[in-house]
């Protein structure tokens, strides 16, 4: 198989190269799959330059998320139950080794692939899906008549996000960094659009709310929780998703008091070990939305990356913040096109 393997942390993505590798074998409890699609992360960013929390040993293969085609099954797992997926069957998931023509993993690490998406679509659902779902859904318990502000709205969780939010019948302002971004979000059903750049972006999100009473819900992956309570409403709920722009933010408590606002953390990694249960719920609702369609994929589509050898390009796109949605390079496998 082809795979950019990682022997050495590198200073950036332009030092990683594609090389020749045995195909893995599958141990009995894990699929094979000839990978057609890999969605880039900011998290292989940090990865490759070891700089992550999660750093595997060397040498080992980079990337995580992905879409493919079973290639083999497992022939024992616990408790004897029988497999998922057989050869043949599409899916989407997400396991260590995604920069690469194929890859083993176990079960929980797949999802099938959702009526009429493209392999290009899928690889890129996995982490940011079930992210905004979680967060909107289960944590902040949005409703119809919402109105919600989704900060960094033409990213990967956020584009998700407004799509999600306007399925539940909530009106969406988003903010972006660009006018070409703040026109992706509404192409996705933002019904405002604002650039967070200038500075009085809270008042003009309070501008827009019913007699200036502020947004009911902030999604937040970027870490402006404090400039947000600036136009959040009373009994206000905010998201804290991530930290995008670097640094971990301090406020004043009081002023969560006297708004009446809860402000909620989001681990959506965690929920497998810590809250099982919810995981299926969380898919279930997302194919739900999918299969009427109400979500659809999110795809960067100004440039189209093809081969892993275009994997540097696609993840300094990404880096850069020159992309919108999910950067996703195409993996042609053997005998369709030039890796």
């Amino acid at each position: 198989m082809k795979a950019i393997q990682i022997k050495e942390y590198v200073k950036g993505p332009e030092e990683l190269k594609v090389i020749d590798l045995p195909t893995p074998t599958p141990k009995p409890n894990e699929y094979l799959i000839a990978i057609h699609a890999s969605a880039t992360n900011f998290f292989d960013l940090l990865q490759i330059r070891g700089k992550y929390q999660h750093q595997p040993a060397f040498p080992w293969i980079a990337g995580s998320e992905f879409s493919g085609v079973v290639l083999k099954a497992p022939t024992s797992l616990p408790g004897g139950r029988t497999p998922k997926y057989k050869a043949g069957d599409k899916v989407f998931g997400a396991s260590q080794g995604g920069y690469a023509t194929h890859v083993v993993c176990t079960e929980e690490r797949l999802k099938p692939m959702p009526e009429g998406w493209s392999f290009m679509d899928a690889a890129g659902l996995f982490v940011t899906g079930p992210t905004s779902y979680a967060g909107l859904v289960v944590r902040a318990g949005i409703k119809k008549g919402d109105w919600v502000l989704v900060h960094a709205a033409a990213g990967g969780v956020g584009l998700a996000a407004v799509q999600i939010a306007k399925a539940y019948g909530a009106t969406v302002i988003a903010t972006a960094g660009t006018q070409h971004k703040m026109d992706v979000a509404r192409s996705f059903g933002a019904d405002y659009a604002i650039d967070y750049r200038q500075s009085d972006w809270p008042d003009r999100v309070k501008k827009l709310t019913p007699k200036g009473r502020g947004v009911d819900i902030v999604y937040d992956p970027v870490g402006l929780v404090a400039q947000s309570m600036k136009c959040t409403a009373w009994n206000g709920r905010l998201l804290v998703i991530g930290f995008a722009a670097g640094g971990i933010e301090k406020m004043a408590t009081n002023r969560i008091l006297l708004k009446n606002v809860s402000v909620v953390g989001l681990h959506w990694g965690m929920y497998a070990t810590m809250e099982p249960e919810m995981v299926d719920k969380v898919w279930e609702g997302l194919y739900k939305l999918m299969d009427e369609g109400k979500y659809r994929g999110t795809v960067f589509t100004d440039q189209e990356y093809v081969g892993l050898g275009s994997v540097p390009a696609a993840l300094k796109a990404l880096g850069a913040r020159d992309s919108w949605g999910k950067v996703v390079v195409k993996v042609p496998q053997e005998g369709q096109s030039k890796i």
